[in-house]
């Protein structure tokens, strides 16, 4: 009784550590071969079990059926179009993890997102959407130089767990995204090319397009009209190197405006308990983002210097934004802000800068520095300061936000 006791609990334990994986592509055998390298078993089923050079030593490729019923956590590696046959595996697969890591090849393909078609052929299965997000070639290069993320949707949480935990022994870092439903959201999000600089990069060109033809039309346009004279030649270099740090100071003003905005939104309803509207939340999280744009805004700018005879405050300004990732962003900016005000005071306020009553493009890029130093000056007084410390603390006006 102790011996059969025994190889009923080294059969439970074999299968548990052990994983199934449908499919000997490029992403089957790299996670397959990672598997193995953190302590797993791996079977892998296929259509031929005709061993293979480029399958990791130490595996077994066998039939689909027979490989499933050796793990309760099953991998498809296999392209949504292939997903028919597992209705003949119905039995067989009943009760087991499925983990889905198929994408799409554009967004919103299907109707429903593939995890889902894969729940409805196999409804008695335990569907989670996992590993989507990862390559095969990270999973061969050692996960070195890629993101350590895995979002991880599901409808039953015990088997997002099971998923979620090989994840960990991965080495990777797994994100519970919540139930089957944003399985097409994950999948989409595969499609995207640098989601999170997509809004940093559309500003960022909106702002260069913008200051560029202001100055083509107050510097070159301007000028050729009312004088007749030609200033073509300032387009290529001294239009364009004047365009860069004034994109460089709004867009590293625009780093700190949603932080300000968000703290008069904490300090009007007395709460922190209150999400930020959709287009604030959005803002801040690409305010790194934007930092980042601005630094190579303000390289561009030292670049140019290199190639014609500008003063020495450029690099003066240059040395002063270096510091601009640090906790002195806000000295910064004051002192880029401060450096332009004295530099350009004379434009400002001397009509014959502005053409056709368009005021100097300098200054134009002064506004929302200024606007922000304001407000920020106003919230670091100390009777707001400490108010918006309390609030920040857990602090409420009203108790009302706590339901």
């Amino acid at each position: 009784m102790d011996v059969e006791m025994a190889d009923i609990e080294k059969t439970i334990h074999t299968k548990e550590n052990t994983i199934c994986i449908f499919g000997t592509g490029d992403f089957g055998r790299s996670l397959g071969y990672k598997l193995l390298q953190v302590g797993y078993n791996v079977v892998f089923g296929s259509r031929s079990q005709d061993s293979t050079p480029l399958l990791p030593k130490g595996v077994e490729i066998m039939d689909y059926g027979e490989a499933a019923q050796r793990s309760s956590i099953i991998v498809l590696a296999i392209h949504r179009e292939h997903y028919y046959f597992l209705t003949n595996l119905s039995h067989i697969l009943n009760g087991k993890v499925l983990v889905d890591v198929s994408n799409n090849q554009k967004v919103n393909q299907y109707p429903e997102s593939n995890a889902q078609f894969l729940a409805q052929l196999v409804p008695n299965a335990k569907v989670v959407k996992a590993f989507n997000t990862v390559s095969a070639w990270s999973l061969q290069s050692g996960l070195l130089d890629a993101s350590r993320q895995v979002f991880v949707c599901g409808d039953d949480s015990n088997s997002k767990r099971l998923v979620m935990d090989v994840a960990c022994r991965l080495g990777l870092t797994p994100l519970d995204q919540g139930s089957l439903l944003v399985a097409g959201e994950l999948e989409n999000y595969a499609l995207h090319l640098f989601p999170m600089w997509r809004l940093p990069f559309f500003i960022s060109i909106g702002l260069t397009a913008f200051f560029f033809f202001y100055c083509l039309i107050t510097d070159v346009i301007y000028t050729s009209i009312k004088e007749g004279k030609d200033y073509s030649f300032l387009i290529a270099v001294s239009i364009t190197n004047r365009v860069f740090p004034i994109v460089s100071l709004t867009l590293l003003a625009l780093v700190y405006l949603p932080g300000i905005i968000a703290a008069f939104v904490q300090l009007y309803r007395g709460t922190k308990y209150r999400r930020f509207p959709h287009w604030l939340d959005r803002w801040m999280l690409c305010r790194k983002q934007l930092g980042l744009i601005a630094l190579g805004y303000a390289f561009l700018h030292a670049i140019y210097t290199l190639i014609i005879p500008i003063r020495v405050y450029v690099r003066w300004w240059h040395n002063n934004y270096l510091i601009s990732q640090s906790k002195l962003g806000h000295v910064t900016l004051l002192f880029c802000t401060a450096h332009t005000l004295i530099y350009g005071w004379n434009y400002f306020f001397d009509i014959h800068y502005y053409a056709w009553c368009l005021p100097p493009a300098g200054t134009l890029s002064l506004i929302i520095p200024c606007t922000v130093l304001v407000l920020k000056f106003f919230l670091i007084t100390p009777c707001i300061d400490r108010k918006l410390t309390k609030i920040r603390q857990g602090w409420e006006r009203s108790p009302k936000h706590r339901k």
